[in-house]
């Protein structure tokens, strides 16, 4: 289904993304950044707060490492500000590219189990299926942070990953 190569090139690209997201949120206002936008998060920083909790959840999934402390409902308060997120963002992406750059093609062979919190049970579901997962929640919330950002003015960087910088 995905080969280590994947894991890696989705790894800079959400650092990619990141990168840009984090140089444009520090220079917003609070009420632009906090303003109930209608999406289902709410504002840019709590979808952002989402995005920054789910990776969380995943990647402590996959590394054995830390998870958040916090539940779903709570996550759109995960950083209690911009400045914290950057720096909690940047963190979290180290940590995935790290796991990334040392995962081999056999490590995403087989199933993998793992306990919901969100629907109190017990899951098992192929590892690649999981990865994907990672993957695709934050190229769903980062597009929806996207135009939440253009309906606010700002102009967010290219989004296409045929246009990623090759020494990100």
């Amino acid at each position: 289904m995905i080969t280590p190569e994947y894991c890696r090139t989705m790894a800079r690209y959400n650092a990619w993304q990141n990168t840009g997201l984090r140089e444009m949120v520090k220079e917003m206002s609070k009420d632009d950044l906090y303003q109930d936008r209608g999406a289902f998060f709410g504002s840019i920083m709590g979808t952002l707060n989402h995005l920054l909790w789910g990776d969380h959840l995943w990647i402590s999934r996959f590394d054995g490492g830390e998870g958040p402390d916090m539940t779903i409902p709570e996550s759109t308060e995960a950083t209690p500000t911009p400045a914290v997120w950057a720096a909690e963002r940047f963190r979290i992406d180290a940590r995935i590219t790290l796991w990334a750059e040392s995962v081999s093609a056999i490590d995403l062979v087989g199933d993998f189990k793992w306990y919901s919190g969100a629907m109190k049970r017990d899951f098992e579901k192929p590892f690649a299926l999981c990865v994907v997962q990672l993957f695709n929640h934050q190229t769903h919330h980062r597009g929806q942070v996207h135009a939440m950002l253009t309906a606010a003015g700002q102009k967010p960087n290219d989004t296409d990953l045929p246009f990623m910088p090759e020494d990100n």
